[in-house]
């Protein structure tokens, strides 16, 4: 699991995985921002808004894992990074339980896991980590 490809792929795949981690920390300052200037925060929106970043931490883990050849760290990334973009999407679209700005800003953290699901996919890197 050492081929120049692989590591190629890899590189790429742990720079969407910081790009996600990016966008939960400009989340996260968003709701700071909000709350320092007596603009309404609720626990929901600073909870999630320090987890996508530590999210991001583990998933540049794996990826680092996945790399050195961990086919579990390799699966792991896998499933997190085709479940979660759908999870946080799906979750934000829950009628009044964030405000829209909120929710567009997740939303577009949570798009950057969408080529990491897609290069996690690819027939190289799958055949790579598929059991004998």
């Amino acid at each position: 699991m050492a081929t120049t490809t692989h590591q190629d792929a890899f590189t790429t795949v742990k720079k969407y995985v910081a790009l996600f981690g990016a966008g939960g920390a400009v989340v996260l300052g968003a709701v700071a921002v909000m709350a320092s200037t007596g603009h309404e925060t609720t626990p929901f929106m600073w909870i999630r808004g320090a987890i996508f970043p530590l999210l991001a931490l583990f998933l540049h883990r794996k990826a680092t894992e996945a790399a050195a050849g961990s086919p579990k760290a390799f699966d792991r990334l896998r499933t997190l990074s085709t479940v979660m973009p759908i999870a946080i999407i799906g979750v934000d679209l829950i009628p009044g339980l964030c405000p829209p700005w909120y929710a567009v800003l997740q939303g577009l953290s949570a798009l950057a896991l969408v080529p990491v699901a897609v290069f996690t996919r690819t027939s190289a890197l799958a055949a790579a980590f598929s059991k004998p």
